[in-house]
Order: structure tokens, then C-alpha cells, then sequence
């Protein structure tokens, strides 16, 4: 792998910085990731737990089995140096088109693009766009959009019963889908 950038150097300096790891262990994971173009890592540092693997959609292995707080930081580190390999800069405001998928197997709108993640389970599917901080949600034949702000999701977990609310995973934790703004349908 070539070395990054002098620009992207920075980039990753100031995310190790933003999530408490050196700019040794950022870069460590950076070029892990970049190894697999952006979608899984697997990596060893002392400060990233020792032996680890990432894999985007939320899987995460460090050797340190159960200190889970450092398991939430390697996958937003993870997220974010991701991020920088794709080169996103910045996410659009909104959906540039919400026409219908002219693809079957791809039920979100065309415009949203590809998905970062996507999921179903119990008669509910989601999509997550990072790039946008977009979720697709399709409940009972019924789609709507929902704006995540800062949140990256990560994955879906649903109470089971009457309710069937959905609780997301995020780099800050928990967020229900209710927490979210819809966007539109």
C-alpha cells in the first residue's frame, strides 16, 4: 500500500486525536482498511485492544473481549477512517432523488445510492447510507426515510411483542428509530 497523503495523514491524526488513540494505532487501522478497500480490517495494536478485526455493519473483535467501550471506539475509529478512504467529505443536506428502485432486490429509493448496511428481520428491513446519515426503513409494506444526524448506525435490534419498536446501534450508543426525523416516505 502506498503511504497516505500528507492531507489524508492529517485527517487521520485528527480522528485519532477525536477518539483518544494515537496516530501510530489510527494509522495501523487505516492501512488495514485499506487493505480490503474501506469494508473490513484486521489489525494488531496495543491500543486498539491487540489482535482485532473490524468489519463494516458492526462487527467488532478486539482482544480484549470484554472491555466493551473499547470495542465502541475501534468501530467508530473504524467508521471514520473509512470514511476517509472513500474520500466523503461531507454528506449532502437530503436525498438528491427519492424515485422508486427500478431493481426489485434494491426496495429504497434509487436515489439514496448504495447502502452501507442493510438487514431484515421479523417482516422489517433497513438500509443505512453513511454517506447521507440516511435509514430506509420498510415496516408493514410502508417506507419511510429517516435522517440519523450524527449517528452512524451500526445495527437493529426489535422488542419483541406487541410493541416491535426499533432500537438502532450507534457510535453514541442506543437510538430508537422514533428518536429520529422522518424525512419522507
Amino acid at each position: 500500500m502506498t503511504e497516505p497523503t500528507p492531507e489524508t495523514r492529517r485527517r487521520i491524526d485528527d480522528l485519532a486525536q477525536r477518539h483518544g488513540v494515537s496516530g501510530e494505532a489510527a494509522l495501523t487501522l487505516f492501512r488495514a482498511l485499506a487493505a480490503s478497500g474501506g469494508t473490513m480490517a484486521q489489525f494488531s495494536h496495543p491500543e486498539l485492544g491487540g489482535m482485532g478485526q473490524w468489519t463494516q455493519g458492526g462487527m467488532v473483535m478486539v482482544g480484549d473481549m470484554s472491555n466493551h467501550g473499547l470495542k465502541q471506539r475501534v468501530d467508530a475509529l473504524a467508521v471514520d477512517l473509512a470514511a476517509v478512504l472513500r474520500g466523503s467529505q461531507s454528506a449532502p443536506a437530503a436525498p438528491v432523488d427519492a424515485s422508486p428502485p427500478s431493481d426489485a432486490s434494491h426496495w429504497w429509493p434509487a436515489g439514496l445510492g448504495a447502502p452501507t448496511s442493510t438487514s431484515a428481520q421479523n417482516g422489517v428491513r433497513y438500509a443505512y447510507f453513511d454517506a447521507g446519515r440516511w435509514l430506509a426503513v420498510e415496516q408493514d409494506g410502508r417506507l419511510t426515510l429517516y435522517d440519523t444526524g450524527e449517528h452512524r448506525i451500526r445495527g437493529v435490534a426489535q422488542q419483541q411483542g406487541g410493541g416491535r419498536s426499533l432500537v438502532f446501534t450507534s457510535q453514541h450508543g442506543p437510538v430508537r428509530v422514533t428518536d429520529l426525523r422522518a424525512i419522507g416516505p
